[in-house]
């Protein structure tokens, strides 16, 4: 039985690998620099976004992103505030403290980022001046650790507050595509992100790439600092063109004028898992919340969330207060219908 534990865990699409191949023996100049397909891929992605006048950038992995992002928009005294479950929070090895950075967490427990928790943490750490570290940015991330979307009118809430306050709003994207193409999008567009985010990045690792996140900079201060950080920061590929390559394969719409690849393997892989998640539903088990993603949560007594962790390699979570256990099953742009019926043909069995 294929692994559903991850989006990353098999190869590349085969319209990516095949760029790869067939541009092998190519040679360019290194580290994302004047190569054609890197300046290809910026062309595409400023397309998509709608604006020229964005920074598109290239970075390996998300840790390497946020990191830099995230140093690159404040300053020492500065932090960042974000859900206690946030990526940067959670499974960085502590990065954002490494840079010297506060990470600030809200009391928010759906995965979202809240006007009325990020102004209760503001208050909090303005309250007695230079004495505590002063929120600079708001981390977001679309989809949530738990699989949410952030819909238009939620985002925009955020923005609206963060604009007020002075803050400026980072949109982790490692799963970006997942979120833009399900329906609970409910009109927020890569467009608007671009508007209104000092910076975010679609995620390429999670989507059909070998490896690789292209990084959409508005910010000032991150475009003057995103080159010198990701080199000292030991993100910078001497190969940038294999970044460039893959994203360019990913953006670029095919001749009959369908849908760029980025887009429709994301949809895919929702497409799969709304369809497990139905599945799973309809033969009785409880799924955790709401996930309109590629991700999808569930609750099972112990014996039943090991069976699924065992056969399909789905990832046990924590201990809910009932003791069952939460579960996590993730599709990728190589799940299939097939790989789908194997799972609901393990859970009819327990």
């Amino acid at each position: 039985m294929r692994m559903f534990r991850n989006d990353y865990s098999e190869g590349a699409a085969p319209e990516v690998l095949e760029a790869l191949v067939r541009t092998n023996a190519e040679q360019h100049v290194g580290y994302t620099e004047g190569d054609d397909h890197c300046e290809r891929a910026r062309e595409l992605i400023r397309a998509a976004c709608g604006h020229d006048d964005v920074a598109v950038e290239f970075s390996i992995g998300g840790t390497s992103t946020n990191l830099v992002c995230i140093e690159g928009m404040t300053r020492g005294w500065e932090g960042v505030i974000c859900t206690p479950e946030a990526h940067i929070n959670t499974h960085e090895t502590g990065a954002i403290a490494a840079t010297g950075r506060s990470v600030l967490p809200t009391r928010d427990t759906d995965g979202f980022v809240s006007p009325a928790e990020a102004e209760r943490v503001w208050r909090y750490q303005t309250g007695t001046g230079r004495h505590m570290t002063k929120p600079a940015v708001v981390y977001i991330s679309n989809t949530t650790e738990l699989g949410g979307v952030w819909s238009k009118e939620r985002f925009d809430a955020l923005c609206d507050w963060a604009d007020e306050r002075g803050l400026k709003v980072y949109l982790d994207g490692a799963r970006l595509g997942s979120a833009l193409t399900s329906p609970a999008a409910a009109g927020l567009t890569l467009e608007h992100i671009a508007r209104r985010c000092a910076a975010f990045y679609l995620g390429g690792t999670k989507n059909g790439m070998l490896f690789g996140e292209a990084v959409v900079i508005s910010d000032p201060a991150l475009r003057e600092a995103f080159p010198y950080l990701i080199k000292e920061r030991g993100g910078l590929m001497a190969k940038g063109r294999l970044l460039g390559v893959q994203f360019e394969a990913a953006f670029e719409r095919p001749a009959d004028g369908g849908e760029a690849p980025f887009w429709r393997l994301a949809r895919g892989a929702n497409e799969r898992a709304f369809r497990l998640r139905q599945g799973l539903l309809d033969l009785g088990f409880e799924a955790y919340g709401e996930a309109p993603s590629n991700q999808q949560f569930f609750s099972f007594e112990p014996k039943v969330a090991q069976r699924f962790a065992d056969e399909a390699g789905c990832e046990v979570f924590q201990e809910l207060p009932d003791g069952r256990l939460l579960t996590r099953f993730v599709c990728s742009w190589a799940t299939t219908d097939d790989d789908v019926d194997e799972v609901l043909d393990l859970a009819r069995s327990l």
